[in-house]
């Protein structure tokens, strides 16, 4: 396999480089010397940023956008065998290199490395432990899943010895990375296009967790089912927390909650106050997720003051139970929750700040995930009290597998709940601008576009 190497950079392309991910290794190399260009199927905020920066952007994908030169190309698990460029590098025989491979190859080259993994909260719990390591003037880099306003965007190039980065399951793309400190927020069924079942996905998290040296350290969540069992041959240093009251190192304790829904608590290590935190966003969630963030700060030195300074008040990340302003009396908030466990969470959150009706226009994120957890989608939907489905987001997938949001409209109207199903943004946005009355919370829902509906209502 090709070795990114910083003290020789080279030219590297990027298949795809709109990304979260992608364009965050863009910045990341092109700061350390490396001659970046890349391309995509359209332009965004983000390539126009790199092309700022001085990264060489190319909108759609064509062979020749691979130039002369070219000593490594990288691409996604979105890029097809049939894609141009990754033809034509094949061809040339360029070197190339998965997304997890070069960030993994990043890893190797900061002697503190975090890898935030989970099935959900990695967005949230990387942007605490940024700003915790802000706060304590580490300095660190940083590659995150969403954009946080503190650093500007969805990376920070830092000049410390310190690489912070969230790890996503689906493929094992995390069973490249090379981490010292790893976090397990979370295992629960998911991605279950790659994986056959929870068990397979427990493995999955073993795995990437024994790929720690044994000087590096494991910090999991104490309330993830027989997890010492799971981890009990790591080898490493291992580090819990607990929000449900299992026996662990980092508590939350005396815990109340605002009128906007946000938590006030003391973080307990080991029967001592390490911290009192005050968050300013919503749900007990983000409790547990800034449990496992100070404890990951802690292991990199940073102190309580720094804790304290870096998350009383967080506000979050974009597409994290934003708000998004209010159209004739009515709060419209956006949340990237796409998986059963994050809508139940925004839900009771939102249940509790708000005492009127509560309405949620939800986009499914890919037809497998729908077939395969349409109850548990049900279920979690259902403390709405009206629901508006969207067609399914497809990301990458191409077979229907034979379901539609009508499906889990049915499923929803079975257990008592006004559900509705429309074919178009369009159609949404007309019935709800016929529905919606002041005092009315909406919600818009899931990991694919469905942001644009609530924008589209206030003129953004």
């Amino acid at each position: 396999m090709y070795q990114i190497d910083f003290k020789k950079p080279v030219a590297v392309h990027f298949i795809g480089i709109g990304g979260i991910s992608m364009s965050g290794l863009a910045e990341v190399l092109l700061s350390k010397g490396f001659a970046v260009s890349g391309s995509d199927s359209a332009v965004s905020p983000l390539t126009d940023h790199l092309k700022e920066a001085g990264v060489k952007i190319y909108e759609g994908q064509r062979a020749s956008n691979l130039a002369d030169g070219v000593d490594v190309a990288v691409y996604t698990a979105a890029v097809h065998e049939d894609n141009p460029e990754l033809k034509a590098a094949r061809e040339r025989g360029i070197p190339l290199l998965t997304r997890a491979e070069l960030l993994g190859q990043i890893m190797r080259n900061y002697p503190q490395a975090v890898a935030v993994a989970g099935t959900h909260g990695k967005t949230t719990t990387t942007s605490m432990v940024t700003e915790i390591l802000l706060a304590a003037g580490k300095d660190p880099t940083i590659s995150v899943g969403g954009i946080l306003h503190s650093i500007g965007g969805n990376v920070r190039i830092g000049h410390s010895d310190c690489f912070v980065t969230e790890a996503c399951e689906y493929t094992n793309s995390y069973h490249s990375f090379f981490p010292t400190i790893s976090v397990i927020l979370n295992i629960r069924p998911d991605h279950l296009d790659f994986f056959k079942d929870l068990d397979d996905i427990r493995e999955s998290f073993h795995t990437f967790a024994k790929r720690l040296p044994k000087e590096g350290l494991l910090i999991i969540n104490a309330d993830i089912p027989d997890y010492r069992e799971l981890m009990g041959d790591v080898g490493c240093r291992m580090v819990t927390f607990s929000l449900e009251g299992a026996e662990a190192d980092y508590r939350a304790e005396r815990i109340s909650y605002n009128d906007e829904g946000h938590a006030a608590f003391d973080v307990v290590r080991r029967g001592e106050v390490v911290a009192h935190l005050e968050l300013g966003v919503p749900g007990e969630h983000n409790v547990a997720n800034a449990l496992a963030a100070v404890a990951a700060a802690e292991a990199l030195g940073a102190g309580r003051s720094s804790i304290e300074r870096g998350l009383d008040g967080y506000r979050g990340t974009e597409r994290r139970f934003e708000l998004k302003g209010e159209l004739g009396g009515v709060t419209i908030v956006d949340d990237y929750a796409h998986h059963p466990d994050e809508i139940r969470a925004t839900l009771e959150t939102a249940r509790r700040l708000h005492r009127k009706k509560l309405w949620c226009v939800f986009q499914p994120h890919t037809y497998t995930r729908t077939k395969a957890l349409m109850d548990e989608f049900a279920e979690a939907l259902s403390l709405a009290d009206e629901v508006v489905l969207a067609k399914i987001y497809p990301a990458r997938e191409t077979d229907t597998l034979g379901i539609s949001s009508a499906d889990l409209a049915r499923k929803l109207a079975a257990l008592g709940k006004k559900a509705h199903y429309f074919e178009s943004f369009d159609e949404i946005e007309s019935f709800l601008l016929t529905k919606l009355i002041p005092g009315e919370l909406l919600i818009t829902m899931g990991a694919g576009d469905v942001v644009k509906i609530g924008e589209k209502l206030l003129g953004q």
